[in-house]
């Protein structure tokens, strides 16, 4: 499904402003560094964590508080510039703002974790956005069904790990479903987000995930069981 740039004067400002501020400080030595960890999945303007964040403070200093639109426009335009550091500017601004967002929010997410999509950026806009909204709209649990299942591993990922902050909230039963669905993956970052999701349950659920783990055991691979129990 395509995705179209919403109209938002709010994303013009912010976007000519963070360009300028975010360009003003690249460092890049840390670019090659940051490009090379990273296996090349993108240029990087060298922006260590902590300064990016609070060149971001200043780049949305007194501006309004966005809506829906706004934060989809952001995301986009982000999206389409090349270097790094501009998508993590996204994802957190998205964080920050998931309750302004409505499931019709959803084919946005999707674009943004099926585009230039590496762990960087998915985890977070799986367990941080995607995860909101479903909690939100409890409808969008038929697209996280549908998600598990898709061709897209990184599509896959984002299902097995939207309930990753749940703790109490956890549909274990689907939780373990989508689990077992994509037990005989053959890519390592299926297998890794199988182990991390039921590792993180079991923080709240222990002897669940150990139960499962000990049926399941022959089905599922040698990674996510030793990530699953590696607290246990």
């Amino acid at each position: 499904m395509s995705v179209t740039v919403p109209h938002s004067p709010l994303a013009d400002t912010v976007m000519e402003r963070l360009t300028a501020t975010y360009a003003a400080s690249a460092d890049p030595a840390r670019a090659a560094q940051a490009q090379a960890y990273m296996k090349d999945i993108a240029p990087f303007l060298g922006l260590p964590t902590p300064l990016r964040r609070e060149l971001s403070r200043t780049v949305l200093a007194g501006l309004p508080r966005p809506d829906e639109a706004d934060c989809a426009a952001i995301a986009l335009r982000c999206w389409e510039l090349p270097e790094r550091e501009y998508a993590y500017f996204a994802v957190d601004h998205l964080r920050r703002h998931v309750k302004r967002l409505s499931s019709g929010f959803l084919p946005v997410a999707r674009h943004l974790v099926t585009t230039v999509s590496w762990w960087d950026t998915v985890d977070a806009l799986a367990a941080h956005v995607v995860g909101g909204l479903v909690a939100a709209d409890p409808e969008l649990k038929a697209a996280m069904d549908a998600w598990i299942g898709d061709e897209d591993l990184w599509v896959a990922r984002t299902a097995l790990l939207h309930q990753l902050r749940y703790k109490d909230a956890t549909d274990s039963e689907r939780l373990f479903a989508y689990c077992l669905r994509q037990s005989g993956h053959p890519d390592f970052f299926i297998r890794k987000a199988i182990g991390w999701c039921l590792r993180e349950y079991a923080k709240t659920d222990p002897d669940a995930v150990r139960g499962f783990v000990e049926r399941e055991r022959g089905r599922l691979a040698p990674l996510s069981v030793r990530e699953a129990l590696k607290n246990l």
